[in-house]
């Protein structure tokens, strides 16, 4: 019993490991390919129709040919190929077309198929010519007229081509000449006659005629604007270039070459090197080839960015400057006095922007130290910069030496013996007195402060007198010596520029800097023009009396300062009513202001100033 058991587990085993192993070759077997056809077959070049459906293969040799050998070139889906029990090798091995022959193909799954190849003869009359091509390119065969038409592609030559064709014929000749497939080159320039012999000896001519098609070339191969070469894009059919800054683009005369036939902007037909166009927009150039089709290529030509970068002007307080392009260098020579912490600069430049360091120029506007040399960085469109080195110089002061005044210069009016105003008087500096007591400082209507000075209604400043407590009166003492030192140089200065002017009489002159004498008194008139720098002097010399005549006016310009305007006169100063003066008068003797004039600078007599509602204002 344990036996049968076990005879019974054994053979279960046994059925398991067959049912195993069958499945495993049912699913190899599923996997491997089934393809089993002949795709293609030749025999000795004839070509042989496959019918798929009904395995066949038929072939047509010309007639006469010999069946008994003849070499089938073949391609086949599957692994093996057999006639019989020979293994067939494409071109290699020979078979006996006289008879129809059964070629067995086996799939790699191991099934099979059979195509049966029958070969035939043409006809004895058989002439016909059954493909041809040139260069590639397969010819169309009219076989009932007798014509064979090739097309070959543009640029394609027509000379020495040789022909691949087929033919039922016997033989093909050219001429006289006879054709051998593949190897017998051509002249088709003109249609060839080929002549194709049957085996009966009849004839057939086929007129083979060959074309090149037209040219669809169409690209621009070059572009160019102002010498300037343009980038072509074939694919995005675009042309650029970057021209010089300032190029004007509205007549440009573009040369470019093309592999079209004809180019054209709009409807206006393009010559290379003569045709203009503008360019301040972009410019399609459309491009004609030899078979009508066309392509349009879009132009744009771009101005590069200014690299102009120069100061064409520069001025300060007036003042031109001299600019050296080559050295990058502004001189600048300003009247003698003036402030060089704080000038404005009036420029002009090629450039973008102008920058001092950091620090962006804006003409007439931005200020400047040039009391050193001040670098202008100009920046060019471009980015590119030139930098000019500005020089600032102030003219040396004209005329003679200042007349030093001492403690006098600390009093718009000092006098000695008195000071008196008829009011109202608006004096803008100190009024001081001596060897006078300050009883002699009459119509001031003085308010004592202390004992060392007084105020006025009248005096933006303070009054002074001899006998005001110290230090006013030594204050006064020396301030009075220093006056009389003044005078007497004043008075003393040598060689003078100009002597005697208009005999004494300077109204209506415009008078320069410099030292003026006379032996007489002087009158102005009419009007004088003083005209100098800030730091430039003028000193009167006037032995008798200086008269302004009232209403009239001595004018300053060019930057002239009334502190350095020094009128020394002998026999005393008197100025008109309504009259306006400037400058400094060293008196000997007195001054005296008309009802209204006006003065700007200082009355310093060595006898007494009367004043009658005057405005008098010490000089800045």
């Amino acid at each position: 019993m344990r036996q049968g058991i076990g005879y019974t587990k054994l053979w279960f085993l046994v059925l398991l490991l067959v049912t195993f192993v069958a499945g495993c070759g049912d699913n190899n077997t599923a996997n491997q390919n089934s393809g089993k056809a002949v795709t293609a077959f030749t025999l000795a070049g004839s070509t042989g129709v496959v019918d798929e459906t009904a395995k066949t293969i038929t072939v047509t040799r010309p007639n006469g040919t010999s069946l008994t050998a003849l070499i089938a070139t073949f391609a086949t889906s599957g692994s093996s190929v057999t006639v019989g029990t020979a293994p067939q090798t494409s071109g290699t091995t020979p078979n006996n077309f006289t008879s129809p022959v059964a070629y067995t193909v086996t799939a790699a799954d191991g099934s099979s198929s059979t195509y049966l190849v029958t070969v035939t003869t043409a006809p004895v009359s058989a002439k016909a010519i059954t493909s041809f091509t040139l260069a590639g390119v397969a010819g169309t065969i009219n076989d009932t007229a007798k014509t064979i038409s090739v097309t070959l592609p543009s640029g394609a030559g027509k000379t020495g081509l040789i022909a691949t064709f087929t033919t039922t014929g016997t033989n093909v000749k050219v001429g006289t000449a006879l054709q051998n497939s593949g190897i017998t080159p051509n002249d088709f320039t003109g249609a060839v006659a080929y002549t194709v012999s049957a085996g009966d000896s009849t004839q057939t001519t086929y007129a083979v005629t060959v074309d090149v098609s037209l040219s669809s070339a169409k690209a621009i191969s070059a572009f160019s604007l102002a010498g300037v070469a343009g980038t072509i894009s074939e694919a995005a059919k675009t042309v650029t270039l970057t021209l010089p800054s300032g190029t004007n683009l509205t007549a440009l005369v573009a040369t470019f070459s093309s592999t079209g036939t004809s180019t054209k902007v709009g409807a206006a037909i393009q010559t290379s090197g003569t045709t203009s166009n503008n360019f301040t927009s972009p410019v399609a150039y459309s491009v004609t080839a030899a078979d009508g089709t066309t392509v349009t290529y879009t132009v744009t030509a771009n101005l590069a960015a200014n690299s102009a970068k120069a100061i064409a002007s520069f001025s300060l307080a007036g003042a031109t400057g001299v600019i050296n392009e080559n050295a990058k260098t502004i001189a600048v020579a300003v009247p003698n006095g003036t402030d060089l912490t704080a000038l404005r600069a009036t420029f002009s430049t090629t450039g973008s922007f102008v920058k001092v360091a950091s620090l962006l120029q804006q003409s007439g506007t931005t200020a400047n130290s040039f009391t050193n040399p001040v670098a202008y960085t100009v920046t060019a469109a471009d980015g590119s910069t030139a930098t000019y080195l500005v020089t600032v110089t102030a003219a040396a002061a004209q005329g003679p030496a200042v007349v030093q005044l001492g403690a006098a210069g600390n009093y718009v009016i000092l006098a000695e013996s008195g000071v008196s105003t008829v009011p109202s008087s608006a004096i803008v500096g100190d009024v001081g007195l001596s060897p006078a007591a300050a009883s002699f400082l009459t119509g001031f209507s003085l308010t004592m402060v202390g004992s060392t000075s007084a105020l006025s209604t009248q005096v933006t400043g303070s009054l002074f007198a001899a006998d005001m407590t110290a230090p006013t009166s030594s204050n006064l003492t020396t301030a009075i010596a220093n006056m009389g030192t003044a005078y007497t140089d004043a008075a003393n200065r040598p060689t003078p520029d100009f002597l005697n002017l208009g005999a004494g009489e300077i109204g209506g002159r415009t008078l320069l800097p410099g030292l003026y004498k006379w032996t007489t008194g002087v009158t102005i008139s009419s009007d004088v023009t003083l005209s100098g720098g800030p730091n430039d002097v003028w000193i009167f010399q006037v032995p008798g009396t200086l008269t302004l005549s009232p209403a009239k006016h001595i004018f300053l310009s060019g930057g002239a300062s009334a502190k350095n305007i020094f009128w020394q006169v002998a026999g005393g100063a008197i100025i008109g009513t309504t009259a306006h003066f400037e400058g400094v008068i060293l008196s000997q003797t007195s001054i005296q202001l008309g009802t209204g004039a006006s003065m700007t600078g200082r009355a310093l007599a060595q006898t007494a100033v009367t004043l009658a509602s005057n405005a008098v204002s010490k000089p800045n």
